[in-house]
């Protein structure tokens, strides 16, 4: 019997404007005002460049503003047409959208036939405003292999400009060759739909059910409106840090309407449960030797709202900010600014380190505009040694790494790298390297960037500068290496995407976990043989330290070669040795024993003679050697 049962909607989903699978090729229209208002603009939810009048606009905008101008796309096969889903233009600066239309279908492209209402041509109405997706469902469903739209009327104050979905499904057609090469069919036998934050719950309890030996299911928190934020431990020791076991991370939808992500990790934790009791021994390695965290909706709030409406109506926005209206994954203290204003004062290392860069006082206020949902992340950042994490995104393919704030004030795109630069590239390279279509130079760009020429990743700080985000956060206030990984160009996919989707980013989230284990790890210890906390571990060319955790042990992220490590810590000589990464996978051990100072030990003599010299008076002194004379000693 299987565990996950397979959900099937009877409605026809989106044919994959928004998701790319209708290539620019299968679009056309009767006239276009310029090239980046071109008919392969014309897809759901496509956004504008930064600077608009580009060879990347935010919609199809027709050539003249006349009824007789048309949208059109060729499915390449008979196709049962359904229905039709259109936006405005995405602007800063243009009020341009449809008020109502026509739709026609064809075999051949030559004769047309319009959808009647009878014997009258039907008139869907559509757009009010620029941005709210708006969705006609036809009567009777059609079949054909080409469908226009054919605006009649449109905002007085703006011109003839689309983004647009068809719903249809392809007609059984085995010998299709366009379907035979679209065609993505997965093996795993999990549960693909959207859950409602009861069946999150739900499903992340059949999961520990079916594995309760390596999974433990907790909360960090709640959300603004008081639902618990639900992470779910998946280790052969459940509930406990091992020593010398790096801890992983995973989180998603701190943008609520990013739901791809959130579908995922639900994903993620079924199959490593069935791979586990299956006997995958790549997955039983990874659960024996890493304690790992998945936390699928840190904004379920948010979430919430997007699912109320569905995955083709809730745009590119809506449910994106929490309960109060904050973005989440932005709302973490600017501590690049502190860092690097101690920088130029020359503070480093005498006033301030180079890391676990303290939270400013003001931040941590009650009348502090920071969500609680970003108060409980920092907490479960703090409590917990994470070495590696993954935040999943949605709306475009691409992986970030830090810094997201450029260093120069007022430049909107710089690059602005950390220290640890050449790991982060790593990072970012060996998610998106194993990803299906991320690093593909044939696809096509989701809305303007095209990342694939850059391998695709990108220095956050060089695509659009950040305060405050999580990666930085995260990297200059503990140790953990924090990467945005950007899943999918469509934010909400229909739920028949899913299964592709998985296919898509499987192997990567594998990959990426397993980056936890690069570099060096080891304990540091005293003479006695007890785990020294707070050790700072420093590397000789990079500036940017860690620490050791509550019992002694650390994990230093690092690529191959040789390096110079050295350990200090309060009242403890400093110590260096050389260590050296290695190409195969698994951290290389690094143990430091360190002894203390004199001074040190000085010290806690006094503090036990409550902080006296330890001396006696000359004149006691003497009185006790007279006394020893006397008595022959």
């Amino acid at each position: 019997m299987k565990l996950f049962t397979l959900y099937c909607s009877k409605k026809c989903p989106p044919m994959g404007l928004e998701t790319l699978k209708i290539d620019d090729f299968q679009l056309h229209a009767s006239t276009t005002k310029r090239y980046g208002l071109g008919a392969h603009r014309g897809r759901l939810n496509i956004q504008a460049g930064l600077h608009e009048d580009d060879l990347y606009d935010g919609a199809w905008c027709a050539g003249r503003d006349d009824p007789l101008q048309w949208f059109e796309v060729d499915a390449r096969r008979l196709t049962k047409f359904t229905g039709v889903i259109t936006q405005g233009r995405s602007s800063l600066w243009s009020s341009d959208w449809v008020t109502s239309y026509k739709v026609m279908v064809s075999n051949d492209s030559h004769t047309w036939i319009t959808l009647k209402n009878g014997s009258v041509d039907l008139i869907f109405h559509a757009n009010r405003e620029k941005e709210i997706p708006v969705r006609n469902i036809f009567p009777a469903p059609v079949v054909a292999r080409y469908i226009r739209v054919n605006p009649r009327s449109w905002f007085a104050r703006g011109s003839i400009c689309m983004r647009v979905e068809i719903l249809g499904c392809p007609m059984s057609d085995p010998n299709n060759y366009y379907h035979r090469r679209n065609e993505v069919i997965t093996t795993d036998d999990l549960d693909f739909r959207h859950h409602s934050y009861k069946d999150m719950r739900h499903l992340m309890k059949v999961v520990n059910e079916m594995c309760p030996n390596i999974t433990r299911i907790y909360n960090i928190g709640k959300s603004q409106s008081g639902l618990k934020l639900y992470a779910i431990e998946i280790s052969d020791n459940p509930g406990e840090h091992e020593l010398g076991e790096p801890e992983f991370r995973y989180t998603a939808g701190s943008h609520g309407n990013e739901v791809l992500g959130r579908e995922l990790l639900l994903l993620l934790m079924q199959f490593m449960c069935l791979e586990y009791l299956s006997g995958n021994q790549r997955i039983r390695h990874l659960v024996e030797e890493t304690r790992i965290h998945l936390l699928p909706s840190v904004n379920p709030d948010g979430y919430e709202k997007a699912f109320e409406v569905g995955s083709e109506l809730s745009g590119w926005s809506l449910g994106r900010w929490s309960n109060d209206g904050i973005d989440i994954h932005h709302n973490f203290p600017d501590l690049n600014s502190i860092l690097w204003e101690a920088e130029v004062k020359k503070w480093i290392p005498r006033k301030m380190f180079n890391h676990h860069v303290p939270i400013p006082e003001w931040y941590q206020s009650k009348n502090a505009s920071v969500a609680v949902e970003t108060r409980a992340l920092i907490a479960w950042m703090e409590k917990m040694p994470f070495v590696l994490g993954g935040n999943l995104q949605g709306g475009e393919l691409v992986v970030t790494f830090p810094y997201d704030k450029t260093r120069s004030q007022g430049v909107i795109r710089e690059q602005t790298p950390t220290p640890d630069d050449h790991v982060f590239r790593w990072l970012a390279f060996s998610y998106a390297s194993t990803h299906r279509l991320m690093t593909d130079a044939n696809r096509r760009a989701c809305h303007t960037d095209d990342f694939a020429k850059e391998d695709g990743t990108i220095n956050g700080a060089s695509w659009h500068t950040a305060a405050g985000s999580m990666n930085d956060f995260s990297y200059l206030h503990t140790n953990c290496f924090e990467l945005s990984m950007y899943v999918g160009c469509d934010k909400f996919p229909h739920e028949s995407e899913l299964p592709e989707e998985w296919e898509n980013n499987r192997e990567s989230l594998l990959v990426f976990m397993e980056q936890v284990h690069r570099g060096i790890k080891g304990v540091v210890r005293d003479l006695q043989g007890r785990g020294i906390a707070n050790a700072i571990i420093s590397v000789e060319g990079i500036g940017h330290d860690i620490r050791t955790a509550a019992d002694g042990d650390y994990w230093r992220l690092l690529n191959p070669g040789e390096y110079t490590v050295t350990v200090r810590a309060e009242g403890y000589s400093l110590t260096s040795k050389k260590c050296e990464v290695g190409y195969e996978m698994g951290a290389t051990r690094c143990d430091f024993t360190i002894s203390r100072t004199n001074m040190s030990r000085i010290k806690e003599i006094m503090q036990k003679f409550n902080k006296q010299p330890i001396r006696l008076p000359i004149r006691q002194l003497q009185a006790r050697r007279s006394r020893q004379r006397r008595l022959g000693t």
